[in-house]
């Protein structure tokens, strides 16, 4: 402090003072914690990025004293200093370059666990924890393209989504630290509803990762319907009696965390697979979604796969079978093996305005941006690559309404894999995605997608159509396994 003082430096001896508090908070020295930390605000000039910390800090103190209100304007005011430096957040500035999972993610988590576990949340509380849980996806994925490019829409979508699907349910699961919460928006009805299960710390990550091993393997196994049973007993047992009576259709879930690497799917009531009871999709948060309803004049597909073993990766022996029957269905254009190069799919994109991009290729999902990619013939396709790859100059302002993959998956070992998968989506300008979380058979694969391009054709939406083709395989004594069927998810729009 004296040193700072003497260099007549704000930011150091704002830096001195808030240190000094944090040692106070470690403590619990909370009074001489609090009034450290205000004079650490007090004397800081324009530096957002420290500001964010002592505020952030200011809330835990405040917490801790018992203090709801205030904490919870202190975590405010961090989140809007984090907003301010949204940019430097993820550009290569080492001066604010923070660890996200250690020094940002926290601070959105934190104010949920205020809004929902310190006294019974009102309407208020629940909007605003939801909101902050859809701010906190848009954060992660500007960490994940490492650039501030993810825009939004300010309203929340839920009169947009009455209207456009009135018997859809928006399912916001939240995984904090020793709970998992949830919260459910219903069809027609403006107040929120809530409930939440207490879990040892690390309980429901654990559980997901082990359900997630047991769904990519092709044979069932008690502990893996059990699994799965458990995890709709947090998720949507709660909540079936309301879903009857408002006669709910469709779940679209935002998910959290390590749930954005599971299929919801195929989560189990004890005697029946979700899919069996709901039409089901995900969004990366509804301020996202574009949700104009598919276009029903003929739909013009491109279509691009691998057949042959390329670049160290497998040979896809039905591909071609499962790009003929796509032709059958619908019209359009087709790269395969070596017509299927980024200058083609370039030029296709540039002389054409395809409704539908479907590649049958192997890919890649992760939680970093240079590990998310997709195969061509003559090289990877990375994700930062795939907004000038799929929005050309001359696409005549013609949004792809649905972009397919189908033969890519989830890094192994990666518990935000799935980042990956919305990230593709958001940088393909696509209005929906489909896309498997794990390789599944190749045959089985096939026949999904051309269950699922039938469905198109006779005028279903595309989860309609979707989980049309998850019931064909789930009929099928080859292929009941949800290893076959659950890992395709649809994400964003599913009209």
């Amino acid at each position: 402090m004296q040193q700072a003082q003497a260099l007549e430096d704000p930011r150091s001896q704002s830096f001195a003072l808030g240190s000094l508090a944090m040692v106070y908070e470690h403590t619990q020295q909370w009074q001489s914690a609090q009034h450290l930390t205000q004079q650490a605000l007090q004397i800081l000039q324009f530096s957002p990025d420290l500001a964010y910390r002592w505020q952030w800090q200011l809330g835990r103190i405040l917490k801790a004293q018992g203090d709801r209100t205030g904490a919870i304007a202190a975590y405010e005011a961090a989140l809007q200093s984090l907003q301010t430096i949204r940019g430097d957040l993820v550009a290569m500035n080492p001066a604010v370059q923070f660890s996200f999972r250690q020094s940002v993610e926290p601070v959105y988590r934190q104010l949920v666990m205020l809004l929902l576990q310190m006294g019974t949340p009102t309407q208020a509380d629940l909007r605003q924890a939801r909101s902050t849980i859809e701010a906190l996806q848009l954060a992660e994925l500007d960490n994940f393209y490492r650039a501030a490019c993810v825009s939004a829409n300010p309203i929340l979508l839920d009169q947009v989504v009455d209207q456009v699907d009135p018997a859809a349910a928006v399912v916001y699961p939240i995984i904090l630290a020793d709970h998992l919460e949830v919260i459910l928006k219903l069809p027609r009805q403006l107040e929120l509803q809530h409930y939440s299960v207490s879990l040892p710390p690390g309980q429901v990550e654990k559980i997901l990762e082990q359900l997630q091993q047991q769904l990519t393997r092709p044979y069932t196994t008690p502990e893996g319907k059990a699994l799965a049973r458990q995890v709709y007993d947090w998720l949507i047992r709660p909540a079936e009696a309301m879903l009857a009576q408002y006669q709910v259709e469709t779940l679209a879930f935002v998910m959290d965390g390590s749930l954005r690497n599971l299929p919801m799917a195929a989560l189990y009531d004890g005697r029946h697979y979700l899919v069996e009871r709901y039409r089901i999709a995900r969004a990366p948060g509804l301020q996202l979604l574009d949700m104009a309803p598919l276009a029903q004049q003929p739909l013009q597909v491109l279509k691009g796969g691998l057949t042959e073993a390329r670049q160290g990766f497998a040979a896809l022996p039905y591909v071609g079978q499962e790009l003929r029957a796509i032709q059958s269905i619908m019209p359009g254009r087709t790269l395969l093996n070596q017509a299927f190069t980024v200058a083609n799919l370039q030029q296709q994109f540039n002389a054409h305005p395809f409704s539908i991009v479907h590649l049958a290729t192997h890919g890649q999902f992760s939680s970093r941006s240079a590990d998310t990619f997709l195969l061509a013939w003559d090289r990877r396709i990375n994700v930062n690559e795939l907004h000038e790859l799929f929005l050309a100059t001359d696409r005549r302002q013609t949004a792809i309404q649905l972009l397919v993959l189908s033969a890519c998956k989830t890094a192994a070992g990666d518990r935000r894999a799935a980042l990956g998968l919305a990230g593709i989506a958001l940088r393909a300008g696509a209005r929906s995605t489909l896309a498997s979380l794990w390789y599944a058979d190749d045959q089985s694969s096939a026949l999904l997608i051309q269950s699922f391009y039938q469905g198109l054709g006779q005028g279903m939406s595309k989860a309609a159509a979707l989980r049309h083709a998850q019931l064909q395989l789930l009929k099928s004594p080859d292929f009941r396994h949800p290893a076959y069927w659950a890992g395709f998810v649809l994400l964003g729009n599913w009209l």
